[in-house]
């Protein structure tokens, strides 16, 4: 578990790191451009991480191909993976098309809703790349094959800070764009990582790319891809969609509010990518084990899971606990945001635990085609348990924003609770591989 969960953690952190640079550099600008950064992000994972959890089908579709030994089926995965990426392209795109006027209507603040709009225009010709960084990534991961993944991303990281430092600060001879350069740069970086994923990857990758199968366009395979990544998108929209909701809600409270949540919530996120490469890895090893027929090993990657995950985000809790302040300072030097900040990191620390418990776990059922579950849960967890108490606490009993953080712990203690409830009735039945072709 700890040879592939690592590489792939640190994968997973070398994508986030991107985001927290940004956060950081626009962060020393002004409080309004880190507000409008955290605005412009919200909006553009809200509309495109549907696309990015439905092409996690591949994980459970190309793990249980490799345990199998069965070659022509991951080719064609790889490639369907491929239309996939275009697909889901144009449906992100006009998704992107009208955020100022949705913005307003969701009474953001009115000095952010600008600079947040052009963030995701800007951000517009980034899209196919990192769907298609996303096929190439969970492909080679479901092979063993995360070195190339991991040096593309160190690569696409330095590349990122060097464009911030250009475009948004004004140097080289360049103009000082701001918050626009900030997602200049991310999209510039999103192209040099898939095409540079796709040099680096050689003979794995592209042996499965070339040629290209007629079969691998055929309707029927197609639809039971999406049969089996749609609920996964859908997960995954409606996580990233109670955080949005709870964002927004944090902006009805004012800016300084919404600066100090992003802040905080970066850091979670930050630190929520080890438990998210642990859970890419526990589905490829659940996956690979079950396309061997051996049930016996996929039970123990999901508790090598679990418990890798886990004990990671009890560590990071324990640091969110001890050092608030610190963390908080290095992102900002407005006082007030500061010292909200300071209030909220403690509270994350809390529900991070959490949230690794129900990432893995989600990983578990993934490796095994279970992706019908994990949305339904979410709903329930998330939407029905997790944001109504939110609300209430932030704004009947006039928590504020640390009434509506605590609110965002008990939605995730409900979901990583169910989420166990049912990998334990999962792991107890037998499991068998998926089936995308006749």
């Amino acid at each position: 578990m700890l040879q592939l969960a690592l590489p792939v953690a640190g994968v997973q952190l070398g994508i986030m790191a991107m985001g927290v640079v940004d956060t950081i550099m626009v962060g020393h600008v002004s409080p309004t451009a880190l507000a409008a950064v955290a605005l412009g992000n919200l909006y553009y994972f809200v509309a495109g991480i549907f696309g990015q959890g439905t092409l996690m089908a591949l994980d459970p579709v190309i793990a249980q191909a490799v345990g199998a030994r069965d070659e022509a089926a991951i080719a064609r995965a790889v490639q369907r993976g491929v239309l996939l990426a275009l697909a889901l392209t144009i449906l992100s795109c006009v998704c992107f098309i009208p955020v100022e006027p949705i913005l307003r209507l969701l009474r953001q603040p009115a000095e952010a809703v600008p600079d947040a709009a052009l963030y995701v225009q800007i951000a517009i010709p980034g899209v196919f790349p990192f769907y298609a960084f996303i096929v190439f990534r969970q492909s080679l991961q479901a092979m063993g094959h995360v070195a190339p993944v991991l040096w593309t991303v160190l690569a696409a990281n330095l590349l990122n800070v060097g464009l911030n430092w250009v475009f948004i600060y004004g140097h080289l001879g360049a103009p000082a764009l701001g918050v626009a350069g900030s997602s200049l740069a991310t999209s510039i970086s999103r192209w040099a990582m898939a095409v540079a994923l796709l040099g680096l990857s050689g003979n794995p990758l592209w042996s499965y790319l070339r040629p290209w199968r007629r079969e691998s366009g055929s309707i029927q395979p197609l639809v039971r891809m999406l049969r089996l990544g749609v609920p996964i998108g859908a997960q995954y929209f409606l996580e990233y969609g109670a955080f949005a909701a709870a964002a927004l809600l944090m902006g009805l409270l004012g800016t300084t509010q919404m600066a100090a949540h992003q802040i905080a919530i970066n850091l979670a996120s930050f630190t929520f990518m080890v438990p998210l490469g642990v859970s890419a890895a526990t589905a490829v090893l659940v996956g690979q084990a079950i396309g061997a027929g051996d049930e016996p090993r996929a039970r123990r990657s999901a508790t090598a899971g679990l418990a890798c995950g886990t004990a990671f985000m009890c560590l990071s809790a324990l640091v969110f606990r001890i050092f608030p302040e610190p963390l908080a300072r290095t992102y900002t030097t407005d006082a007030t945001v500061i010292a909200l900040t300071a209030a909220l990191i403690p509270i994350a620390g809390v529900f991070q635990v959490f949230d690794g418990i129900q990432a893995v776990a989600a990983g578990v059922l993934r490796g095994i085609g279970d992706t019908h579950a994990p949305a339904i849960i979410n709903i329930v967890g998330f939407w029905l348990i997790g944001l109504p108490v939110s609300w209430a606490l932030a704004f009947r009993f006039g928590g504020g924003a640390i009434g509506l953080w605590w609110g965002i712990v008990v939605g995730l203690g409900a979901v990583a609770v169910i989420l166990l409830v049912r990998v334990r009735a999962r792991l107890a039945r037998s499991m068998v591989r998926v089936r995308i072709d006749e």
